[in-house]
């Protein structure tokens, strides 16, 4: 194989590597994602449905309603967030299968073509 031929998978196997480091960085959101949306969504829930709440808005309604618009935004992006981090985890669970498999057609391909050449004998 010539030197630009090796260049060019190098470089290839470079990216690949580099995506799967990137990929490592995705999975650490997506599980942050799982665990944080969840609990922030509970808390949230559990301040709204506290005997107390009711008594802030009767009481400190400007209060109140910063503290509702504030809970609904949580709410609302903690839904969001725990859905993107789900299908997140999907994808990267696909992926994973599939980059195992081009590593291990690679390395098949490499003996291969080195039995074949003789290469692993240099």
């Amino acid at each position: 194989m010539s030197d630009i031929g090796r260049d060019i998978l190098s470089s290839m196997d470079l990216f690949i590597e580099k995506i799967q480091h990137l990929k490592g960085v995705m999975l650490g959101v997506s599980l942050s994602a799982l665990i944080l949306a969840p609990l922030a969504i509970g808390i949230s829930i559990y301040l709204i449905t506290h005997p107390r709440f009711y008594h802030i808005v009767e009481n400190e309604y400007e209060f109140a309603s910063l503290l509702i618009v504030l809970l609904t935004v949580v709410l609302v992006t903690s839904g969001v967030w725990l859905v993107t981090g789900l299908q997140q985890f999907k994808s990267l669970s696909s992926w994973n299968k599939r980059y195992y498999n081009y590593i291990k057609r690679k390395e098949d391909l490499d003996k291969d073509i080195s039995s074949k050449f003789h290469l692993d004998e240099e």
